[in-house]
């Protein structure tokens, strides 16, 4: 009995076994002969990657063909956050070799960039770019222990010239979410991006389009062939309006001149000048300092170098940003004096004034209140000698007889207070005030103020009546809170139809270039520009051309007239003749350009302008603004600079202009010493390659 259950154990444990193999062998057969070919394209995809092959950017030249921005082929570390088994483990083995480079790379650090792209963690994350080779071969003999560590070559900007036009230029920096999500799929999280300057202006004809390579990996992940591969396109090139030499002559002559003034005036440490072509309308040089190297941003920046840039909390000052600002197209100033050519033509096209034969008498302070002061006494001026002077007795009353509506008119037709359309981001509109701009303005603020006088009127009397001890003490109470209020009132529609209303001293303030009037120095460059040239106001412009990579020329950029100036030639002439006088025997900036030849005549205006700072000293602090142009005979260039607290602008902005204007005209070749100084520093710099982090 016991022999025959085991046999029918044995012949069900049989079956069964048999029933398994059967159902295997049909399985198999299936995936052999049916999904073979699926389970094989599937394997053969396990060993294959697709690797993005970055797009060089365009590069940038000057008009001297010189290379501003170009590409440099770099080693950058990233992860393949899909491919990591075992995370944990990996960070720390990374962040244990790459540490011994880069201590700040910690696997917290790493962590952080995988949880800032933890929406698209499908792309590689960027850990470092530009690592050195050093770093390169201890990743790959550790490359069994970092799966989905990558180490690829790409191209990366850099700027052979340092800061040289690092505003104009601007910076690229790893794109962030906004940027990326309008950017329609034309980017990754690994992207760089245009920033500022030319870059960001220029950012759809730079950037390229990114290729892409299939790369067969074997079980360690290490490369063993390529398949096939997408080519990348590199971006087009740009070729600027900037001359090299006049960019670094600006801007060293800037550098030495705020170096020189604050030994006097220790405030002075910022700068700004433009140069422009004034029959083109062509940027020949811009400067801002503190200056922007553009290489800083293409990696991590450490806090000195953010406090630099981006200064933040009680460091940061509104009118005094960080050195990232481009001054020149950002920032506006009151012009000071060199407003001083608006008010003269307005009174002349206004038929107010004769420019030989009316004259007025300088006494030292103008006869109209707020009795502004001159800046001497100069006895009986006329047009040319009120300018040689800088005469603000004169102008006050050229003012008075243009009237505020005339000097808006000229000041608005050179473009004063509007943006003048020039191809770089961020332009600042300036301020040109008018009586509707004071209104709105001052309404707000009249407002305002009175608002928060009206609520502690009345928590005052609320107090007072709510605690009132009897009926009596409660009436009156209630009478002195409407006896207030009724003063209240009487102060405000006083203050209201003042504070609103234009008055005389708004037009005598403006008519030498103070009260509200703010302007940017491509503003004052380019209204400068238009007097020399007859009266065509530009639109300036820094690209003259944009390339393919393989030079065949796209769109070439012409000189654009925004508009011809209602203002008479015979205007223009005088005024060009009044601002010739200022750099003659006698006028303020004669010392400037007393070593030109008879046939390179300057004209210019200096201006020293009340900063209008709270807290400013408006008897001592003073910013230094500077016009100029010539030749006089037939103009070509023309500039405009500040010095933020340089006091005076033909000791400070002037000293910039006349640099620029005598390696422009060769009358002193300041390149030499310039470039002598560059390798002398190259020389003393210590060894060892800039890391840039993304």
């Amino acid at each position: 009995m016991k022999q025959g259950k085991l046999k029918l154990k044995l012949k069900i444990y049989t079956g069964i076994v048999i029933g398994l193999l059967a159902i295997l062998g049909i399985r198999l057969a299936v995936v052999q002969l049916c999904l073979g070919d699926v389970y094989k394209t599937q394997a053969k995809d396990n060993q294959i990657r697709l690797v993005s092959v970055k797009a060089p950017r365009g590069e940038i030249y000057s008009r001297t063909q010189d290379v501003l921005a170009a590409n440099e082929l770099v080693y950058t570390l990233s992860l393949n956050y899909l491919g990591v088994q075992n995370q944990d483990s990996v960070l720390e083995r990374l962040a244990g070799i790459v540490g011994t480079y880069f201590p700040e790379v910690t696997a917290g650090s790493i962590k952080d960039k995988i949880e800032q792209q933890k929406f698209r963690l499908f792309e590689p994350v960027t850990i470092m770019r530009d690592i050195p080779w050093e770093l390169v071969v201890k990743v790959e003999e550790n490359r069994q222990y970092l799966p989905g560590v990558d180490v690829s070559v790409e191209p990366l900007r850099y700027y052979p010239m340092g800061s040289t036009a690092g505003h104009l230029l601007g910076y690229i920096h790893s794109i962030n979410q906004e940027e990326l999500a309008a950017s329609d799929s034309k980017y990754s999280m690994s992207s760089l991006i245009g920033k500022s300057g030319v870059e960001k202006q220029y950012e759809k004809e730079l950037r390229g389009k990114d290729g892409a390579r299939r790369v067969e990996v074997d079980a360690r992940g290490r490369p063993v062939g390529e398949l096939v591969t997408l080519n990348p396109k590199p971006g087009n090139n740009l070729y600027l309006t900037i001359d090299t030499k006049l960019q670094k002559v600006m801007e060293k002559s800037m550098a030495d001149t705020l170096k020189s003034i604050q030994k006097s005036y220790p405030k002075a440490k910022v700068g700004s000048a433009v140069l422009l072509n004034v029959k083109t309308g062509e940027v020949l040089a811009m400067c801002s300092t503190p200056v922007l190297s553009p290489d800083d941003f293409k990696g991590h920046l450490d806090s000195k170098l953010n406090d630099y840039y981006f200064p933040q909390g009680d460091k940061y000052n509104p009118l005094n940003p960080g050195a990232e600002t481009n001054r020149a197209i950002q920032s506006s100033y009151p012009p000071g004096s060199t407003f001083k050519p608006i008010t003269g033509m307005a009174a002349m096209e206004k038929g107010m004034m004769n420019p030989l034969n009316d004259r007025v008498n300088c006494k030292g302070r103008y006869w109209v209140a707020p009795y502004i002061k001159c800046t001497g006494v100069h006895g009986f001026v006329n047009y040319y000698s009120a300018m040689a002077h800088s005469c603000n007795t004169y102008f006050q009353e050229m003012g008075r007889r243009a009237g505020k509506d005339e000097i808006i008119n000229v000041a608005q037709q050179f473009g004063l207070g509007s943006k003048t359309g020039i191809d770089l981001p961020q332009e600042s509109s300036g301020l040109l005030p008018t009586p509707a701009w004071k209104k709105e303005v001052n309404s707000l603020l009249t407002n305002r103020k009175y608002d928060a006088l009206r609520e502690q009127l009345e928590d005052k009397y609320d107090k007072l009546i709510n605690g009132a001890a009897n009926e009596a003490e409660r009436t009156r109470y209630e009478k002195e809170y409407k006896n207030e209020k009724a003063r209240l009132e009487a102060h405000y529609n006083i203050d209201y139809n003042f504070d609103t209303k234009w008055q005389t001293f708004d037009t005598l303030n403006m008519s030498i270039g103070q009260g509200s009037n703010d302007y940017t120095p491509i503003q004052l460059a380019n209204y400068v520009a238009t007097i020399a040239n007859g009266g065509e106001l530009m639109k300036p412009y820094v690209v003259s051309k944009i390339t393919t990579h393989e030079g065949k020329t796209i769109k070439q950029f012409k000189p654009e007239v925004v508009r011809d100036i209602k203002v008479s030639a015979d205007t223009l002439a005088e005024t060009r003749h009044a601002m010739l006088a200022v750099t003659q025997s006698g006028g303020t900036a004669a010392f400037l350009f007393s070593n030109f030849p008879a046939n390179i005549k300057v004209a210019a205006k200096t201006g020293t302008a009340e900063t209008g700072r709270q807290g400013d000293n408006p008897k001592r602090e003073f910013h230094g603004v500077f016009i100029a142009f010539a030749p006089f005979d037939n103009p070509e260039i023309a500039f405009a600079g500040v010095v933020e607290y340089g006091y005076s602008g033909g000791t400070s902005a002037g000293m910039v202009a006349k640099a620029v204007f005598e390696q422009y005209f060769g009358i002193v070749d300041h390149i030499a010493a310039i470039d002598a100084e560059a390798q002398k520093d190259a020389a003393n710099k210590p060894a060892g390659s800039d890391i840039n982090n993304p």
